[in-house]
């Protein structure tokens, strides 16, 4: 079956060339035009990934990005003509998996879309890791922490599976970003370290001091190995 995309966007000059050219790439394209439309779509069937637009008719986009993050991980790029930095780290605290600022090139887009998805099947191929009293199950894109359920964002997540996957190596920043984003991204790395601050809060008895998640200065990140516990 094709990848099911829904396309949330109400400016007609943008959404008609870009459903018919993901359509020409394989995709089955959706388009609604306002959060409410998308809402009953995501309802009726979820779609394999999300094109979000942030200023839409009925309200914020990122509002319904933070709704469909608290119960889904369905891959979100959002769609804005805001590039401030300030609005592209907010998107990606959200669970965003990608930011794209218009005007935009279709063509990168699919590009971006194609990297996520590629991601993903990267991810669904490794088994459950534990590692001290965390356990991820990558299958299930799960994670608990002695025993009770962690909430995390997509990417957040995958960031933890990167990290966790590679468990006592130092893992260069350019090398996360290229994983757990993309080899394109034209974003802030600062969102980097946005996102290793939240998972500290969530995965570390102390984030002031974590053992889990080290920073080596300069370099990068490294996860404890099960015998630095």
């Amino acid at each position: 079956m094709k990848p099911r995309v829904l396309l949330v966007e109400d400016e007609e000059a943008i959404s008609e060339p870009l459903a018919e050219l993901l359509a020409r790439e394989g995709f089955d394209p959706e388009v609604t035009s306002t959060l409410s439309a998308a809402r009953e779509a995501i309802l009726g069937n979820e779609p394999d990934l999300i094109l979000l637009d942030v200023m839409l008719p009925d309200g914020d986009g990122r509002d319904l990005a933070r709704e469909i993050r608290a119960t889904s991980d369905v891959p979100i790029v959002m769609l804005t003509a805001r590039g401030e930095e300030i609005d592209r780290v907010l998107g990606l605290e959200l669970g965003a998996d990608d930011y794209v600022v218009k005007p935009f090139s279709a063509r990168e887009l699919v590009a971006r879309i194609r990297a996520i998805q590629r991601r993903g099947r990267g991810t669904a191929r490794r088994g459950t890791i534990e590692i001290g009293d965390l356990v991820l199950d990558p299958a299930a894109r799960t994670c608990t922490k002695t025993g009770e359920p962690l909430e995390l964002a997509a990417k957040e997540f995958d960031l933890l599976h990167l990290l966790m996957a590679d468990a006592g190596t130092v893992l260069k920043r350019e090398r996360i970003m290229d994983e757990v984003w993309d080899p394109h991204w034209f974003g802030p790395t600062k969102t980097l370290d946005v996102h290793v601050s939240w998972l500290r809060k969530k995965i570390e008895d102390d984030p002031a001091n974590p053992r889990y998640i080290t920073t080596v200065r300069g370099v990068g990140f490294r996860f404890a190995g099960p015998d630095d516990l």
